[in-house]
């Protein structure tokens, strides 16, 4: 059963009369064959929104005015305020944008990425994007940039603002490790980034737009056939997905780390902006309780692809040699 928060929902989560609310409508959705259930969709101070972080849980929250400052960022502002530094924009042929990591390309010398990178300003990032919307054709771009100390002065104060008081009190709250980048990414409608798991903590701000996000819990890992650990799309998907739900301007969703997601803006929608908050996770704790939870063994098996990886020296003979270690012998019933 997939999962999908009501867009509709008040801040305590209980439905409101009517769509008009929610700003979006069914056919602005990518159609997929799987039924879906609600993700909770809370008040931050709801005592329920605590207990689903507190487990690891996902969650829409509604209130927390973590970004408040920004909602008023559009391209126009921050054509004018983001300042002269250059910007990581991906092209593609269509819409999706699957990532890759190039520093690993070189183990896989026949892969071709499904997306190129281009550095640019942001003005000519948001008239390649114009253009590409007034040619109507599959060709797409998605920006995607850590905010950094080049950018404007008045975003610099927007940045300030942001409810920085509360977010460090859920870090300080679960022992989490130190913020290491605020991503801003700026999509074009129908935009779609292939399911995937990250490796931090991370806590998702809808500033524009309607974006869906469709889970799936750590445990469904071999079902979701990810690449190789030293394959350029490491963390990526090789197939397509299940849980889903919407998220609004003006929200804030919580991933765990090593949860599957894919993420897509609304069709038909216009522009999304959203920042990420990336958190490491907590420290490994003294005591460990088993069994291990899904998203622990999944750390694991990174581990051991990562170590036979450097110790064979050819990342191509960590599959034959785990092929080796296994078959005949984890891979039946002896009792």
């Amino acid at each position: 059963m997939a999962a999908e928060a009501d867009p509709a929902a008040g801040e305590g989560g209980a439905a409101l009369p009517g769509v008009h609310h929610r700003g979006w409508d069914e056919s602005q959705l990518r159609q997929y064959p799987f039924p879906t259930r609600q993700i909770p969709r809370l008040s931050h101070a709801d005592p329920r929104a605590e207990m689903l972080i507190n487990n690891e849980e996902p969650v829409v929250l509604t209130d927390t005015n973590l970004v408040y400052p920004a909602l008023k960022w559009d391209t126009a502002y921050l054509r004018e305020n983001i300042g002269n530094g250059d910007f990581s924009v991906y092209i593609s042929e269509n819409h999706k944008f699957l990532y890759y990591d190039e520093k690993k390309m070189c183990n896989f010398e026949n892969f071709v990425p499904k997306s190129r990178r281009m550095e640019m300003k942001f003005s000519e990032f948001v008239d390649k994007m114009h253009q590409m919307e007034e040619l109507r054709g599959e060709d797409r771009v998605y920006l995607q940039q850590t905010l950094n100390d080049t950018v404007g002065k008045k975003i610099v104060v927007d940045f300030l603002g942001f409810n920085w008081n509360w977010i460090n009190k859920q870090q300080a709250k679960r022992n989490w490790g130190q913020l290491t980048s605020n991503l801003l990414l700026i999509g074009m409608e129908g935009n779609v980034t292939p399911a995937h798991y990250d490796e931090q903590q991370n806590f998702f701000a809808q500033i524009k737009g309607h974006k869906r996000c469709i889970l799936f819990p750590p445990d469904q890992f071999e079902c979701l056939y990810p690449y190789p650990v030293h394959h350029p799309c490491d963390r990526q998907s090789q197939v397509s997905l299940t849980f889903t739900y919407v998220v609004k301007y003006e929200l804030v969703s919580f991933f765990l780390f090593f949860r599957w997601h894919h993420i897509e803006s609304l069709l038909s929608g216009g522009v999304t902006i959203t920042v990420n908050f990336w958190y490491k996770g907590a420290p490994t704790p003294k005591r460990i309780e088993y069994p291990l939870r899904a998203h622990q063994k999944v750390a694991i098996m990174r581990n051991i692809e990562k170590m036979l990886g450097e110790a064979l020296g050819d990342p191509h003979e960590v599959g034959p040699l785990l092929k080796t270690m296994i078959k005949g012998r984890y891979d039946q019933d002896f009792s």
